[in-house]
């Protein structure tokens, strides 16, 4: 029902203009953190079998877009794409035992009722010898992490766990972030000026994603369209 992949969701960013090409790496972050264009699975089969895919309109002639191994030229551009994804909550463990074993324990417990954790951010561990920890689930998940999480305080009592919602993760992704400086400023100076408060900073090499208040998600994605000029980005 869409003519290939945009540089945002048209429905939310009149100006999204649509990519002739796009790398394998960069679509799959773009799946990952919210665009609804292709299923991450579809792009990981084509990319383990270097298989050029092509997303273009069901019913339209109009030129799709091309999905391939990364090429020189895609670098040129910092940012290829800005996304939001308002499906999360927002977990804080706060006063959790700085010691080896303990993020596993957790994680591991989240993992085997099939929970998939997605921004996972850990503070430096304080003199009491305690740490914060916080990650985004599921909302669709919230009572089962529930669960596993009040089974997992009464080993760390001093644990305090709270949970926020609605909140929503906007990330901006771009092969050329390998290569462009100040790409995270620039995205934090144009939230800031929109008043948009960041609660959590997620970063891969191609990717950075910020937890918002989910208020402000369309905003956020329509600001940052505009900052890195992705009207303009066509190829």
């Amino acid at each position: 029902d869409v003519e290939g992949v945009f540089t945002a969701d048209p429905n939310i960013c009149p100006k999204a203009k649509k990519l002739n090409r796009i790398s394998y790496e960069e679509m799959l972050e773009l799946a990952g953190a919210g665009a609804k264009v292709l299923q991450i699975r579809s792009v990981k089969m084509a990319m383990r079998y270097k298989v050029p895919l092509i997303v273009r309109a069901t019913f339209s002639d109009e030129e799709g877009t091309m999905v391939t191994r990364e090429e020189s030229g895609m670098e040129k551009r910092s940012v290829s794409g800005v996304t939001c994804d308002t499906s999360d909550i927002l977990v804080s463990m706060i006063g959790v035992p700085d010691k080896a074993g303990v993020a596993a324990e957790i994680f591991d417990s989240l993992a085997k009722a099939q929970i998939v954790v997605d921004m996972i951010i850990q503070n430096v561990g304080d003199n009491s010898g305690n740490t914060d920890l916080s990650f985004t689930l599921p909302k669709t998940d919230k009572l089962k992490a529930k669960e596993i999480l009040d089974a997992l305080k009464e080993k760390f009592p001093k644990c305090t766990i709270t949970t926020e919602e609605p909140i929503a993760k906007v990330s901006i992704v771009g092969a050329g972030m390998r290569t462009h400086a100040g790409v995270a400023s620039h995205m934090f100076e144009t939230l800031a000026k929109e008043g948009i408060n960041i609660k959590r900073i997620s970063t891969s090499e191609i990717k950075i994603s910020c937890v918002v208040d989910a208020k402000y998600a369309e905003l956020a994605v329509r600001a940052l369209h505009d900052a890195f000029e992705l009207d303009k980005v066509f190829a």
